[in-house]
């Protein structure tokens, strides 16, 4: 039997959904194993996170809350996860492959002196045993890795497993006396700036609207009319944050965020094998290129061959019309 670790996604307070595609992870490995899972909320001032996840099947929620938790500082975190993936007995310790997991599972992997598998989509059966299937190649190739680890650590990639949904019993919450060494802490919280935006984070949105190099320098008046029309986020492609049209923040690809929403828009974006690496798990794909033979439109549930610039507004006009 096989014992899960589950750490939890949150800001400021509020569960990120992130955490339910990964409980879905462990809930399916949980199921091939006859094993069973537990989710670990960690920071300062986060019961109410704790109380939030009692309803997904857990077998415990352990609460490891501290003042140098308050920030997901990896040295900290990655100590009090491996202390307290060491108490429960958990030979799997899994988290979203956000920033934050990215930064902090390669250290609990150190720790625990265990194997380490990232961006996981699948879990396969293989003779060898359990695999964690990976996309490798910008997603051209899957990969499949087995640890030989008696712990094992993985990152997983939300965007290929849906969210659990919500149960009917209740975990308890179980005070945790893991905590990090703040004597030996080499980094401090200094400050954070983020991007303050109405609009849904983009990692999690149920509707993407992306746009492309091909907007130019009218990416916003473009883009953010069908966002506001559809409560979407909005993304861009690589060539559209390199050229300056859209921020950082924005990137869907390879090197940006991965999303599977139920809604994508793809607006003038050609569909480089970058980009569809980030987005090809939505359920809906919807292409608007002035160019039949872009690749996009081989990956497109809907494909409109226009100019975006007089197709997107005019779609935002009829949206508007049915609405009324």
């Amino acid at each position: 039997m096989s014992k899960v670790l589950v750490i939890a996604d949150h800001d400021h307070g509020v569960l990120k959904k992130l955490t339910l595609n990964t409980v879905a992870f462990a809930g399916h490995y949980a199921e091939k194993t006859a094993g069973s899972f537990d989710i670990a909320v960690i920071g300062h001032g986060v019961a109410g996170v704790a109380q939030a996840v009692t309803s997904y099947g857990a077998a415990a929620v352990h609460l490891v809350d501290h003042p140098d938790l308050a920030h997901p500082l990896a040295g900290p975190w990655a100590k009090v996860i491996a202390d307290l993936a060491t108490a429960i007995g958990a030979d799997v310790v899994c988290m979203s492959a956000s920033s934050i997991g990215k930064d902090v599972l390669p250290r609990v992997a150190v720790r625990l002196q265990a194997g380490m598998a990232s961006d996981v989509v699948e879990i396969v059966t293989t003779s060898e045993g359990l695999a964690f299937r990976r996309p490798m190649w910008a997603g051209n190739l899957m990969g499949d890795v087995i640890i030989s680890s008696p712990t094992k650590v993985v990152s997983v990639r939300s965007a290929a497993f849906d969210a659990v949904a919500l149960g009917a019993g209740s975990s308890p919450i179980v005070a945790s006396s893991a905590h990090p060494d703040a004597a030996g802490a080499r980094v401090h919280f200094v400050s954070f700036d983020g991007t303050a935006s109405s609009r849904p984070d983009l990692a999690e949105a149920s509707v993407v609207v992306s746009g492309g190099r091909g907007l130019k320098d009218r990416f916003n008046s473009v883009m953010e009319p069908l966002a506001d029309i559809l409560g979407a986020a909005i993304g861009a492609s690589r060539a559209a944050v390199d050229d300056g049209y859209a921020p950082n923040d924005y990137q869907v690809g390879q090197t940006g965020k991965v999303v599977a929403p139920q809604l994508y828009f793809a607006v003038a974006i050609s569909g480089a094998v970058q980009h569809l690496a980030g987005m090809k798990n939505s359920k809906v794909i919807v292409a608007i290129n002035k160019n039949a033979d872009e690749p996009i439109f081989k990956v497109a549930d809907y494909g409109l061959v226009a100019d975006a610039f007089v197709a997107v507004p005019e779609l935002v006009s009829k949206i508007k019309l049915l609405r009324a």
